[in-house]
């Protein structure tokens, strides 16, 4: 008899010891309430996926922004610098570079080519009946053959200047000064102290020098002769080897002036694009916040979600608790159900601003960038939130008594 119980003993205790859930299983009860209910799903997910759709499109707006202005500064190259006129110390009256300069600064080791441009004191009109006051902000300049091929800068329409028509009344319009002036093609004529002057070449734009966009280019020749040029440069480009710029620039004021190098002023062009690559994820932080919003709010309602599946599911859980079902194994079917509600709206909402991130890139013809970081993060703060969001029902549904939750049921 002792003997018989003693293996009743052990058989009892055989079947009280519950059983244990394999990954598959966990899915497969984590997800049953999510398939019972698509429609409360959807919009629970709805708010993950927002969230990160808004994250996502943000940072890969910045970086594909950022991309493009790389690929600009590797295109036209941050070994450029612009030597100008500056004031002078003791009377703050502007001074001139000498005529000598282009030349000179052409000598200093490390610089490989020089362009030069001159102001010319004459207005830019589209004909003699339009007043002389209005210049509509475009610069006249006299400029030396190799100019372009310093600056990098391409034609859009037509040629540039050459030794020939350098020399006659001939002009090149940068951009913005052919749209202002109303000129869409090379042969048109425009009006420059007191003769007409005949496009031959429109340029596209320059980022390095925006003040050429918005500038006339004539020959150096033709403005000393036609228009009275005193030949005084008023910006010395030149370009130098990579490993040479901070020694050239030391070199330029000295080289272009030697007499009061303090009156030259050398600038980097380069560096306001680098700045402004530099910074242009800045903004997105406000975006980015906005974003980690709406995101908090999505993990609320999933745990709003959650709570109210709970009580709606009382009876479920009271069976599957008198089944032999543990507190732990209920905890991890409402995280895991948790879980997956918040990785389809992450799954969607990286879609969305993947997607949104393109059709900006391609509008703005922009390289598409998405960074892997922004991918990997947005997801695991996804699994992070619902986490979270999943604790408090698992826990809430764990401390349902079985008897309590089918009387309930």
């Amino acid at each position: 008899m002792e003997h018989g119980g003693g293996e009743g003993a052990v058989k009892a205790s055989r079947k009280l010891t519950p059983s244990r859930l394999g990954p598959r299983d966990v899915l497969h009860v984590g997800s049953a309430g999510l398939r019972s209910r698509p429609m409360r799903v959807f919009l629970s997910a709805l708010g993950i996926a927002i969230g990160i759709a808004t994250m996502i499109a943000v940072v890969g707006v910045s970086s594909s922004s950022q991309a493009k202005l790389l690929r600009e500064l590797d295109k036209l190259g941050t070994n450029m610098l612009v030597a100008t006129p500056g004031q002078s110390m003791f009377s703050g009256q502007d001074t001139k570079l000498p005529k000598e300069a282009p030349g000179m600064i052409s000598r200093i080791e490390g610089v490989e080519s020089v362009g030069t441009t001159g102001d010319v004191p004459q207005s830019v009109r589209r004909s003699e009946n339009i007043p002389k006051e209005e210049t509509g902000g475009i610069g006249l300049k006299a400029a030396k053959d190799d100019l372009l091929e310093v600056l990098r800068a391409r034609m859009q329409q037509g040629t540039w200047l050459n030794g020939a028509t350098g020399r006659y009344p001939s002009v090149v319009l940068g951009n913005v000064s052919a749209e202002r002036l109303g000129i869409t093609e090379p042969g048109q004529q425009v009006f420059i102290g007191g003769r007409y002057f005949t496009v031959i070449g429109i340029l596209d734009p320059i980022p390095l020098a925006p003040e050429i966009e918005r500038s006339a280019l004539i020959g150096w020749e033709a403005a000393e002769q036609l228009l009275g040029f005193d030949g005084h440069p008023t910006a010395v480009y030149e370009r130098s080897a990579d490993d040479r710029v901070a020694a050239v620039r030391s070199l330029i004021a000295p080289t272009a002036n030697p007499q009061s190098p303090s009156t030259v002023s050398v600038t980097d062009p380069s560096a306001a694009l680098q700045a402004k690559a530099a910074t242009e994820g800045a903004f997105s932080t406000l975006l980015l916040g906005l974003g980690g919003i709406a995101l908090l709010v999505g993990g609320v309602g999933v745990a709003n979600t959650m709570i109210i599946s709970v009580l709606e599911r009382r009876h479920e859980i009271g069976l599957r608790r008198s089944l032999g079902a543990t507190k732990g194994q209920v905890r991890i079917q409402f995280v895991t159900e948790s879980l997956l509600l918040s990785g389809l709206g992450g799954l969607a909402g990286i879609a969305l601003g993947a997607a949104a991130t393109a059709a900006y890139a391609r509008a703005g013809d922009l390289p598409w960038v998405v960074p892997l970081w922004a991918v990997t993060g947005g997801f695991a703060s996804t699994l992070a939130i619902g986490t979270l969001a999943g604790l408090y029902p698992a826990v809430r549904a764990a401390r349902l008594s079985p008897t309590l939750a089918l009387q309930a049921g």
